[in-house]
């Protein structure tokens, strides 16, 4: 990685220790983003579900993939590897990779890049052994909350397959930290690697002010909008690697 200037932001990988942490930055940085809104309709209880449901995500990231934070851990991003999916990925490519990737993870919301919520060292092998799927993991995380099934499936269910790639669920900065450079640095050292791995990278931008800037970085809408019942959508973007 490039040396840090006054410009950019000091990336590091996040430690084991520092998990709690981070899963409360989530849930605050969280709280009015509009899809975690539509799936915790209640504020007090989005308080107290957040932490939970974003552990999952977070317990996932620091397992099977890695989890970079800024040095104050004022930003998070948490990626995990995609593998490609023979059974269902027959004769597709990067250019067109097939949705529907079983067992992906859904996500609430996303980040502006500067780490602006929407309303948002060693890696493993991604292939979660006889784990729960993060699907169940979630809705354990709120019982009974429909919501949360629904946006884990309809995002699953959008989720490519056939191409190997690496997905960001999340991606926050601390509210007051927002629009200080944090979300754009961490999204420029995760791909760099992309572009050194030469893999693809997959989000759910939520709204047209993330999409438009996950644009500028190179992704590009794969497949339609997910959109939750009566309420917001979520943009699938895709991204390859650049030379």
């Amino acid at each position: 990685m490039d040396q840090p200037t006054a410009a950019q932001p000091t990336i590091r990988r996040a430690r084991p220790e520092e998990r709690d942490s981070i899963a409360r930055l989530l849930g605050e940085a969280f709280m009015d983003d509009p899809v975690s809104g539509w799936v915790f309709p209640d504020e007090t209880h989005r308080r107290t579900a957040h932490p939970r449901f974003f552990g999952v995500m977070l317990d996932a990231a620091l397992r099977d993939g890695w989890v970079d934070v800024s040095e104050d851990v004022s930003a998070a991003a948490l990626w995990l590897p995609i593998p490609a999916e023979e059974a269902h990925g027959s004769g597709s490519t990067a250019d067109s990779p097939h949705a529907g990737a079983p067992g992906a993870p859904g996500a609430l919301g996303g980040s502006d890049g500067d780490g602006a919520t929407d309303g948002a060292e060693d890696d493993g092998d991604g292939d979660g052994g006889d784990e729960p799927a993060m699907a169940e993991l979630l809705a354990a995380a709120d019982p009974g909350n429909e919501r949360v099934v629904t946006v884990a499936r309809l995002t699953g269910e959008a989720h490519p397959t056939g191409t190997a790639h690496y997905y960001l669920p999340a991606i926050v900065a601390a509210p007051g930290r927002q629009s200080a450079g944090l979300g754009g640095a961490l999204l420029a050292s995760a791909l760099d690697r992309c572009d050194r791995e030469r893999t693809p990278a997959y989000l759910e931008a939520s709204n047209t002010r993330s999409k438009a800037l996950y644009e500028r970085l190179g992704f590009v809408l794969c497949g339609r909008t997910v959109d939750l019942p009566g309420g917001p959508s979520l943009w699938p973007m895709w991204r390859e690697p650049r030379a």
